[in-house]
């Protein structure tokens, strides 16, 4: 058996004691000083995230951004150099292999991050897309090291460390920079709800970047943050996770992420019929939210029911919510248990728990 892959900040994670779980093929820190203090410090702070297990693809070349089109549900060549889009590469069928973010990093150069769970699936997936396009496709995922700083004073914890004008960074953009006087592709995306910066950088760069943000951030609150926070800070903020709200079961149109498939953009890509039908039809499943009553949390596959009992729908992702104080979860139901303000059931170990269809984001930060 394989053992699992660490990040070059995995000896800083155990100097902070942090609890490791396995999570794709990587050894990766779950938490520090506690869920809720993780997460706390993100809403309220700011929290430090290794996310090193994510896959950097790239594609470059004369044909780069019409590759690019092919391949992906996104019209890429209308992205502009240094901006970036979220997007989704999917099957043939319409169903979605992966959600990503694809940064234009030049002309005809583009660079795609892919979640850890589906690096290999993607990156392969991708190569055999473009191969007909005069572009060259480069895994890079063992070159880059990614540490996020996430939180309302992310901003103010980085910019002494950087030659980049924060005030100026877009948000979804990505910008070649240094921080703590090393090389970095400088982004603002974020998958909290917050606002915050990723930092792309070698491998061997990671832990000088990492310790200049944390010493720098220690006067502000800022806390190192494990997966287990990052998990409960995107549902909160409406975020899909694939393998929970996204699969090669779910289109992006069940989903409510029908606005990332570009139909009106030129030539054929992979999944477009499929996709093109079904952006005509009403899907019988839509994404919901869900807000609890009670004190117990839906998880992922709890039944959800009608007020008669029956069957309607999934959850996917639940939790007890740190910020707002009672449970959420978002969840698959069919369209007559879709509507805003619906009460229906969830079966949490044999017993019925009230909850509320509500729309997603759950929390919204204050901008």
């Amino acid at each position: 058996m394989t053992p699992p892959r660490k990040t070059p900040l995995h000896e800083i994670h155990q100097q902070l004691g942090a609890t490791f779980t396995e999570f794709a093929g990587w050894e990766m820190p779950l938490r520090y000083s506690g869920d809720t203090n993780e997460h706390n410090a993100v809403r309220n702070t700011a929290g430090l995230f290794d996310l090193t297990h994510m896959g950097e693809l790239r594609v470059s070349g004369p044909q780069a951004a019409e590759a690019m089109d092919h391949a992906l549900v996104a019209n890429a060549s209308a992205i502009r150099v240094g901006r970036a889009r979220y997007t989704m590469i999917c099957d043939e069928a319409g169903g979605v292999l992966d959600d990503l973010i694809v940064y234009r990093t030049g002309e005809q150069e583009f660079l795609v991050v892919a979640n850890a769970a589906n690096a290999a699936v993607v990156s392969s997936e991708l190569a055999e897309r473009v191969s007909g396009f005069d572009v060259e496709h480069t895994d890079q995922s063992e070159e880059y090291a990614l540490v996020a700083i996430q939180g309302p004073v992310a901003k103010d914890v980085l910019a002494p460390l950087t030659d980049i004008d924060l005030t100026q960074v877009r948000y979804f953009a990505g910008y070649p920079g240094r921080v703590a006087n090393c090389d970095v592709l400088l982004a603002r995306t974020g998958y909290t709800g917050e606002d915050g910066f990723e930092l792309f950088t070698s491998v061997n760069d990671a832990a000088t970047v990492w310790q200049a943000l944390s010493e720098g951030g220690a006067s502000y609150g800022l806390r190192p943050a494990g997966l287990a926070c990052r998990d409960t800070l995107r549902l909160e903020a409406g975020m899909p996770l694939h393998g929970h709200e996204l699969s090669t079961e779910v289109t992006p149109f069940e989903a409510n992420l029908g606005r990332v498939v570009r139909l009106d953009k030129a030539g054929d890509f992979v999944g477009r019929a499929a996709l093109a039908d079904a952006a005509e039809r009403t899907p019988e499943r839509t994404l919901v939210g869900l807000r609890g009553t009670g004190r117990r949390a839906p998880r992922h596959g709890y039944r959800v029911l009608n007020g008669d009992g029956v069957d309607v729908g999934v959850v996917t992702s639940g939790a007890p919510s740190p910020t707002l104080g009672h449970p959420i979860a978002l969840a698959y139901v069919d369209q007559a248990s879709a509507k805003t303000g619906t009460e229906l059931q969830v079966d949490i170990r044999g017993k019925a728990v009230a909850v509320e269809v509500v729309e997603p984001p759950f929390y919204s930060r204050n901008r």
